[in-house]
């Protein structure tokens, strides 16, 4: 829960899970990515609902909601994306091309794919990720940052053509456009998977490495 001063309280709304990670809203439920499978929980009860299974998955990571009600979630360790509509999940696209994608967001008929590079055991990078679209029709890749610059994790629209993106490993939050990018938060190692509250400005920021989420007033930034 959110309060009006930006301050984040803890409160029993869903249990169940085994380790959530991306979260994205679509329509009136919440889906979330789960150890194997995809959840979704209506926003109202907080009640699962589905249980969408990825049999052979590897680590599964963000969400992302298309304008016709298909899911998109990206399987890191994998290098895979994939769809889920009617209830089944498919592969979108997979190869290591992808990057070992994290973050995702559906820009109208793209999907903005934030990639983390190929992990070692400790998951850190000898190559970091790129933020690219993937054509939702064709799967073409057009690359948005043509330099590898992060282990992308988190990704939002700035509402203004440009991104905002969460590298975990570096500790930052950083503000795209085109294929520049401005640091508008520096931290510790383990910023996850962000969220933004755009008619205010908040920008939410799980430190996983802390345990703890933060709200920030990044409103200036984004003008």
């Amino acid at each position: 829960k959110l309060n009006r001063d930006g301050s984040v309280v803890e409160t029993d709304w869903v249990s169940g899970l085994n380790a959530p990670k991306g979260l994205r809203r679509c329509d009136n439920a919440l889906w979330v990515a789960d150890l194997g499978e995809v959840v979704s929980i209506d926003i109202a009860t907080g009640a699962a609902t589905r249980h969408v299974a990825i049999p052979g998955s590897g680590m599964l990571n963000d969400v992302a909601c298309g304008a016709d009600g298909t899911v998109y979630v990206s399987d890191t360790v994998a290098s895979r994306i994939y769809q889920i509509s009617n209830g089944q999940a498919t592969v979108f696209a997979e190869g290591e091309h992808l990057e070992y994608p994290n973050g995702l967001l559906v820009e109208g008929d793209r999907l903005i794919v934030g990639g983390w590079g190929k992990p070692e055991a400790d998951f850190s990078t000898k190559i970091p990720g790129r933020l690219y679209a993937l054509d939702l029709k064709t799967k073409q890749m057009t690359l948005i940052t043509p330099n590898p610059f992060g282990n992308i994790d988190g990704l939002e629209s700035d509402g203004r053509g440009g991104y905002l993106v969460s590298d975990f490993m570096a500790g930052r939050v950083l503000r795209m456009s085109g294929a520049d990018g401005t640091v508008i938060g520096q931290f510790m190692t383990g910023t996850a998977d962000i969220g933004l509250i755009a008619e205010s400005g908040t920008l939410l920021v799980p430190h996983m490495n802390e345990n703890r989420v933060a709200a920030y007033d990044v409103s200036a930034a984004l003008k």
